[in-house]
């Protein structure tokens, strides 16, 4: 496993994974100052804990996009970021736990209470649990020693993020706006990797299926999220992901927001490709 995490395998920097360390690290850096000059509202310890819980949920989004942007746009470097970008997930998750805990003021007995007593804990508890063994497992060493067991077991990812996922919605209550747009964006990522290895995966009217799929689905999910567990009217929920007109005065809702960026992404590749940058990766 590479120790400084800004240099390649042979030692010398690597700018792409400097960057990409400089995005794990900046949230982290945003909430401290925003904790530092009274920016965090009333309950500043809580607002963090969920600040963190968002980020992540969005990096380990960003790192089930690894593989699917690695490809697409034929970037072999960007395929070489899976690691740090997993562990830099499990350690948002683990800061997760750190600052729940620290509502508690650090009463571990009341924590594994709490944990016991709340299904949405236990739920992104056992995410956690998931993050941690497949971190523990992502050495060189372990990749070797496991051989074509390593790969199976790090399929694991995906039904730990439908946790992580499940947790997020649970606890959001009212608003899973946020939850929704997550999902539209691991659904897609999710999608893609049902389309046939090779050419499939980088075809343009493919991806846009992709896009168009997961932006039904995470509408599908919100609209099923409202029908089942709240007095809302969830047919009126649905309906407005499709009023063009209140999305251009309030905005897109989240299911669309996704699809948009997922959207954006295509749109990149095909620019990537059309300027002659893209090859199979």
């Amino acid at each position: 496993m590479d120790l400084i995490p800004w240099t390649d395998r042979r030692g010398r920097f690597d700018a792409l994974r400097a960057a990409a360390f400089a995005l794990l690290l900046a949230p982290a850096l945003w909430i401290a100052w925003r904790a530092i000059t009274d920016d965090l509202g009333p309950e500043p310890r809580n607002q963090a804990m969920h600040e963190s819980g968002r980020w992540a949920l969005r990096f380990l989004a960003l790192a089930l996009a690894v593989t699917p942007v690695g490809r697409i746009l034929g970037e072999p470097r960007i395929l070489a970021l899976r690691r740090m970008v997993g562990l830099g997930a499990l350690a948002w998750a683990a800061g997760h736990l750190v600052l729940y805990s620290a509502l508690l003021n650090g009463n571990l007995l009341m924590v594994l209470s709490e944990i016991v007593q709340r299904i949405y804990l236990g739920i992104g508890t056992l995410a956690l649990i998931g993050l941690v063994w497949l971190g523990a497992t992502s050495t060189d060493a372990a990749m070797r020693r496991m051989g074509r067991g390593w790969k199976q077991l790090h399929r694991l990812v995906f039904p730990i993020t439908a946790l992580a996922l499940l947790h997020a919605f649970i606890q959001s209550k009212a608003d899973i706006s946020p939850s929704v747009f997550h999902a539209g964006l691991i659904l897609g990522l999710l999608l893609w990797r049902l389309l046939p290895a090779g050419a499939a995966q980088r075809s343009l009217p493919a991806l846009l299926g992709v896009v168009a799929a997961a932006t039904l689905g995470a509408t599908a999910l919100e609209w099923a999220w409202y029908a089942g567990t709240t007095p809302l009217p969830a047919g009126r929920v649905w309906a407005a992901n499709w009023d063009v007109a209140a999305a251009w005065d309030f905005g897109p809702r989240p299911a669309v927001q996704a699809g948009l960026w997922l959207l954006g992404f295509v749109v990149l590749a095909a620019g990537w490709r059309l300027a002659g940058r893209g090859r199979p990766a």
